[in-house]
């Protein structure tokens, strides 16, 4: 599991990670893969996004700190940021209303500069997969 994480960039699906796993002659059964994806990320190791229809895809984390994302709603890259705006504005917020122990995400979704300019690998054929819940 975690080989075919570190081959894509990309957000993918338990489904599609298990496609993988399949077409590389691994033996290994759908619910096992999302027992896995569900503990990797518990444990800090790949980061969960939900698509529009809901399904959860999945990402390994290139850092282990606390990190943001910009993804792109054609081809799914993401690219992970720091945001000390975002973070300063959570513990005001929290503190104001008297709220302890808070944690967030935050996830920006745009277009990437290769899918805007018509290059990108999802220009030509949008995977129908729109990420931003929009």
């Amino acid at each position: 599991m975690a080989a075919a994480l570190d081959e894509v960039d990309e957000f993918r699906s338990a489904q599609e990670l298990h496609d993988m796993l399949k077409h590389r002659g691994d033996s290994v059964g759908l619910t096992t893969v999302y027992r896995t994806l569900q503990s990797l990320a518990d444990a800090g190791d790949v980061d969960v996004l939900r698509t529009n229809d809901g399904e959860s895809v999945y990402r390994r984390c290139s850092t282990g700190d606390h990190h943001h994302h910009l993804v792109c709603r054609v081809c799914g890259k993401a690219v992970e940021v720091e945001g000390p705006a975002v973070e300063q504005w959570a513990e005001t917020i929290a503190a104001e209303h008297g709220f302890v122990a808070v944690a967030h995400t935050v996830e920006v979704f745009g277009t990437c500069a290769e899918c805007a300019s018509g290059n990108g690998p999802g220009a030509a054929a949008s995977s129908g997969q729109d990420m931003s819940g929009r």
